[in-house]
């Protein structure tokens, strides 16, 4: 008997379309009162508490339809953001300048593997744990989210190349930074918006959830390993082990047919970069760099500045290839100082990618014409991510436009009003968990949802802080599996992860992780601890 086959994932999303417009049928239409609140020196829409009166329904129909056209506006941002990068990098791999990163990487492990101590370590574990810690560190400091989309076509083909799959290239970028996400350290788009709802001081608290990071990041780290370890030892297991030919096509490593000169138009560009990051220092010599509620000030420009040319005239004299491997390096860097001194978004990051791209493809020898094709087979390629991202959006639109969002909050809130603490903690965590499938926007959910629970927590005797925690958690962990967020459906859609595929490899690794969130929410209700 065959094997039933799984719809493709635009046919899932597309009757989660409708079953959400199915919700709107049968929940009544209900709306709360919003106001304008200044939260951590930003102008916030928060609910007004007891406010909620019900509206007339409205079912949506033939929006189903239209619900397609309504994401890709509301998810223009990341849709372009996906192209530009998928344009970006295509370049760069025509370069083939991935492939000896790749290369190099791989001899530079083998060398490590000859040495008792880190063999008995296991190489290629402690690189997948460093990677996922330094990209957990991000997620807990400054939110990484959409971010991880570029960063999965660097990592999807090195894992392969080491032997493991694209669901471990995956976990190294975006599944580390949800880990880190949930465990929001000094997050400003979640925690620090939802204790300046709250209205308890900003990142209070911290010790505790310095803990529950550590112990989020060893559960999810040590999953990540043992799946690694299966999958090395045969690859054929991997569920994406079809899929992932396209990768073990595309950047196989024939590094030996690869001409590792370096042409005039690598100087060209190197000096040209030179000069446009000095003028750069001279306009911002120093940066204050955000790290919660403190700032760093620090000469992050110039510093790269001096670091870029240093390292380009050395990466210069091996090959072209390591100058774009230094070029990428860089990009990385002043994303990251861009992000938490400058406050970029996809924008800004898009149009650095951009920019990378161009001059890979100058110092490559390239003309106009040759970059154009490049970019545009790039994004040829990575279309089919940046379509499913509007169709996915389209499931909050039809939820949006049938009014049922407020009504499911308000019903839950009121089923909470007869709790015990336990139970009380315990359904705010399962409600949070649940509306994060359809509203996976942490800021947009710390507006709606704490107004309600943190004074509600007051009147159960739950510390306000353990309601952010509720809150923080539920957020963080299901952004990994919800296929409303844009950010999960663009990351699977880089990758060539199908959908149903990567729903039934996280599932019992977000099962685990809930539970692990639900035992760590204890604590906050019977032990004293220092901000509870």
């Amino acid at each position: 008997m065959s094997r039933r086959k799984i719809p493709h994932t635009f046919a899932l999303v597309f009757y989660l379309i409708v079953a959400a417009a199915v919700l709107t049928w049968i929940i009544p239409g209900g709306s709360f009162e919003r106001r304008t609140l200044p939260v951590n020196g930003v102008e916030r829409s928060v609910i007004v508490e007891g406010s909620f009166h019900y509206v007339e329904a409205s079912p949506q129909t033939w929006q189903v339809f239209s619900a397609f056209f309504e994401g890709f506006v509301s998810k223009a941002d990341i849709i372009v953001f996906i192209l530009m990068i998928g344009g970006a990098f295509w370049i760069m791999t025509e370069s083939k300048a991935i492939d000896v990163g790749i290369y190099s990487f791989l001899k530079f492990t083998q060398r490590l593997k000859q040495k008792r101590f880190f063999r008995t370590l296991g190489v290629d574990n402690l690189v997948i744990t460093l990677i996922m810690l330094m990209f957990s560190i991000f997620g807990a400091v400054f939110g990484m989210s959409e971010e991880t989309i570029a960063f999965v076509i660097i990592f999807v083909p090195l894992a392969i190349s080491m032997g493991y799959d694209s669901i471990t290239g995956v976990s190294m970028c975006f599944v580390a930074a949800g880990l880190g996400f949930a465990g929001a350290l000094l997050n400003p788009f979640t925690i620090g918006i939802a204790q300046g709802i709250a209205e308890i001081p900003l990142f209070s608290g911290i010790e505790y959830r310095l803990f529950c990071w550590f112990v989020i990041n060893v559960a999810g780290i040590a999953w990540v390993l043992v799946y690694a370890s299966r999958i090395r030892k045969n690859p054929a297991r991997s569920p994406v082990y079809k899929e992932d030919d396209y990768w073990r096509k595309r950047d196989s490593l024939d590094v030996d047919n690869i001409n590792t000169g370096t042409p005039r138009s690598a100087w060209f560009t190197f000096g040209f970069l030179s000069l446009v990051l000095l003028a750069f220092s001279w306009f911002y010599p120093v940066s204050t760099l955000v790290f919660g509620v403190a700032g760093i000030q620090l000469p992050a420009v110039p510093v790269l500045t001096g670091m870029f040319i240093v390292l380009g005239i050395f990466s210069l004299r091996q090959s072209v290839h390591y100058f774009i491997l230094n070029l990428l390096l860089f990009t990385i860097l002043f994303l990251i100082v861009g992000v938490m001194g400058y406050q970029w978004y996809v924008m800004e990051i898009a149009a650095l990618f951009l920019a990378m791209g161009i001059f890979t493809g100058l110092a490559f020898g390239l003309k106009a014409d040759g970059i154009t094709t490049s970019f545009l087979d790039g994004t040829k390629d990575i279309q089919t991510a940046a379509l499913i991202v509007g169709m996915a959006g389209g499931i909050l639109e039809i939820l949006n436009d049938g009014r049922v969002i407020d009504t499911i909050l308000y019903g839950v809130s009121n089923a909470m009003s007869d709790a015990g603490d336990l139970a009380s903690i315990s359904l705010m965590y399962t409600f949070q968990t649940l509306l994060n499938l359809i509203l996976p926007s942490g800021s947009a959910k710390a507006a709606l949802t704490m107004p309600i629970m943190a004074p509600f927590s007051d009147l159960i005797g739950v510390s306000r802080q353990a309601a952010v925690m509720a809150y923080q958690f539920g957020d963080g962990f299901t952004n990994m599996i919800t296929p409303v967020s844009g950010v999960l459906m663009g990351v699977l859609g880089v990758a060539k992860i199908p959908y149903n595929k990567w729903f039934r490899w996280i599932l019992p690794f977000m099962i685990m992780l809930i539970l692990l969130g639900l035992l760590l929410l204890i604590p906050t209700i019977y032990i004293r601890m220092n901000g509870f």
